[in-house]
C-alpha cells in the first residue's frame, strides 16, 4: 500500500494499479497476482485458506455482537469498531477446539475478553463520565439488567463537549451464541440462533449539566420476552453517555462525545 500525493485522484484499477480512499486519504496498491482459483485449490496455500475460514467466522461472529448494539454502534462507534470487534473475535477463534480452519469460536468461555471493550477506542468512557457507580447486575436467568446510578454532581464528574446542554445515560445489551464450523455449509455458523444478535437498550431522560441530578438513576432492560436464553449465548452490557444542546427548548444530538463500553458480561 502506498499514497498517492499527486494532485490528480484516481478511483479504481488502472495498468495492474488499484486507486481508492480510505479515512480521508487517497492510496494505491498493486493488484494481485495469484489467482482465486489457485488460492482455493493449491495445497501451496493451505494455511492461507484456513486463515481465510477462521477469519470468516470471526467476522460473522463479529458482525453478530454489532446487530445486538445496532440501534447504538453509530451512535458511540469509531471508524474501527468493526475491525476491532472481529480481532478479539479471532482471539476466542484462536483458543477454540478443532483443526485450523475449523475451530470453534467459543464466546461464553471467553466472554471475560470483552469487557472493558470502548466502541470509541480514542475515547474511553471513564474519560468522560466518572460519577461513581456500580457495574450493572444481570439476573441469574440473563434475561434482565439493570443500573443504579446516585445522585451526583454534574459539573464535576462529566467532561462535557463544548456546547452540551444536557446528557443522557446508557444501558444496551447484547447476545451473541458460540460458533462452530459446519462441514455441510463450508462455514461457520451460530450453535444457537434464538437470541444470537438481539439485544435492548434503556436511555434516562435527559439530565441538565451542572449542579446535581436531583436522585437515583436507574436503567433496566427487560429481555425476558426472547424466552430462555441458551446457554451456548454470551451476554454483553454497556453503559453509555450521549451529550445534548438545547436550542429554543428543543434537544440536539452532539456528534461529538458520545462514548460506550462493555461493563460486563454474562
Amino acid at each position: 500500500m502506498a499514497r498517492n500525493n499527486s494532485f490528480i485522484k484516481l478511483d479504481g484499477t488502472l495498468d495492474g494499479l488499484t486507486f481508492y480512499r480510505q479515512n480521508g486519504e487517497s492510496l494505491v496498491k498493486t493488484k494481485s497476482q495469484i489467482s482465486k482459483k489457485r488460492i482455493m485449490n493449491d495445497p501451496a496455500y493451505k494455511r492461507t485458506r484456513e486463515n481465510m475460514m477462521e477469519f470468516g467466522g470471526a467476522a460473522r461472529a463479529g458482525k453478530a455482537f454489532r446487530d445486538g448494539f445496532a440501534n447504538m454502534v453509530k451512535l458511540m462507534g469509531d471508524s474501527y469498531l468493526s475491525a476491532r470487534v472481529s480481532g478479539l473475535m479471532k482471539r476466542v477463534n484462536s483458543a477454540g477446539t478443532g483443526k485450523r480452519g475449523e475451530r470453534d469460536i467459543d464466546v461464553v468461555a471467553m466472554r471475560d475478553l470483552f469487557r472493558g471493550f470502548e466502541f470509541n477506542k480514542q475515547l474511553p468512557f471513564k474519560s468522560v463520565f466518572y460519577a461513581p457507580n456500580p457495574v450493572p447486575t444481570i439476573e441469574a436467568a440473563r434475561d434482565i439488567v439493570s443500573w443504579k446510578i446516585d445522585d451526583f454532581d454534574t459539573a464535576a464528574f462529566i467532561t462535557a463537549p463544548e456546547g452540551a446542554t444536557h446528557f443522557k445515560l446508557v444501558l444496551a445489551a447484547g447476545y451473541v451464541s458460540n460458533y462452530s464450523y459446519e462441514l455441510a455449509t463450508n462455514s461457520y455458523e451460530p450453535v444457537d440462533d434464538t437470541v444470537n444478535g438481539l439485544g435492548g437498550t434503556d436511555i434516562s431522560a435527559a439530565i441538565p449539566i451542572g449542579g446535581m441530578v436531583g436522585g437515583l438513576t436507574t436503567l433496566e432492560i427487560d429481555m425476558t420476552g426472547l424466552g430462555a436464553i441458551p446457554a451456548t449465548s454470551a451476554l454483553f452490557v454497556s453503559t453509555g453517555i450521549v451529550f445534548y444542546q438545547e436550542i429554543n427548548t428543543e434537544l440536539y444530538e452532539l456528534a461529538q462525545s458520545n462514548t460506550m463500553v462493555v461493563a460486563v458480561s454474562g
